[in-house]
Parts: C-alpha cells; sequence; structure tokens
C-alpha cells in the first residue's frame, strides 16, 4: 500500500465517523449547530492566544500557557457536545423538536460571553450590544425550555 492509499483510506474513515457522529448522533448539520462549533473554536483559539501572548490566563498559576489546562477545556467542549447529543436523543425520544436547539443556543450563549471576555482580556474594548445580545440569546433559551416544558406537560 502507498502514501496515497493509505491517505485516500484514512481521510475516508475520518469522513465515514465525522458523518456518522453529525448526522446520527448530533441530528444533522444545522446552522445552529455550525455557530456553536465556531463558536467553541474561536473561544478556544481566543483562550490559547491569551494565554501564550498575554501570559494572563486564569487558568494556569502563571497566568501561561499550560497543556492540561488546554485538554480540559477541549473536554469541556466535548462534552458539551454529549449533552447536545442527549437533548437530541430526548427530541426523537419525546417526540419533540426544540430541546437540541434549546441547548445549542445556550451554549452559543456561553460561548460568545467567553468571546467577548476573552476580547477584553486582550484589551479591547468591551462590545457592549454583542454582550447584551449573548445575554438575550441565553434569557430566550431558559424561556424557550420553560414554555415548551409547560406543552410537554400537557403531552403527558
Amino acid at each position: 500500500m502507498n502514501l496515497n492509499t493509505f491517505k485516500m483510506m484514512l481521510l475516508t474513515i475520518f469522513g465515514t465517523v465525522g458523518s456518522f457522529i453529525i448526522n446520527v448522533l448530533l441530528g444533522g448539520w444545522t446552522e445552529d449547530l455550525a455557530t456553536l462549533l465556531i463558536f467553541m473554536g474561536i473561544d478556544f483559539v481566543m483562550g490559547l492566544l491569551i494565554a501564550a501572548v498575554w501570559k494572563k490566563s486564569g487558568k494556569s498559576e502563571t497566568g501561561s500557557l499550560n497543556s492540561i489546562s488546554a485538554w480540559k477545556g477541549l473536554i469541556r467542549k466535548g462534552c458539551s457536545l454529549l449533552v447536545v447529543m442527549v437533548a437530541y436523543r430526548l427530541d426523537v425520544t419525546l417526540g419533540v423538536t426544540y430541546i437540541k436547539t434549546a441547548v445549542i443556543i445556550a451554549f452559543i450563549a456561553n460561548e460568545g460571553i467567553s468571546i467577548v471576555e476573552n476580547y477584553g482580556i486582550m484589551g479591547g474594548p468591551m462590545p457592549k450590544v454583542l454582550k447584551r445580545a449573548f445575554e438575550i440569546l441565553q434569557e430566550r433559551a431558559d424561556n424557550a425550555g420553560e414554555e415548551k416544558e409547560k406543552n410537554l406537560n400537557d403531552w403527558n
């Protein structure tokens, strides 16, 4: 087997596994899921920059880059995706369509607030309109879950 064949086989395996995770376990590729993944990536990169360049990370004693803290951050983001998976499976089980969306919106709000805070740590001006938008998003996610919960109770 030559290198090109091995490379194509490896890429096929990654594509198949990725497609299975997105389509079967997370309920398909949606705009809100794409937004969440983009925000997670931006937040992670900004966290790395804060530690590596500004040395102001609250995750280590010296404020500098720490591989354990980076791994913890990735694990936390991975666990967030597991919660999205649970929410999707609850949607399927209960025959509803709002739980996954509400969970994703709540995580988008959290990631967005973290991005704004990271930007402030970097010395950038704090965009109040963005921070307020993420707070509103969080409130709506919380309220949507409560309103839909009433409908679910009526279903039983």
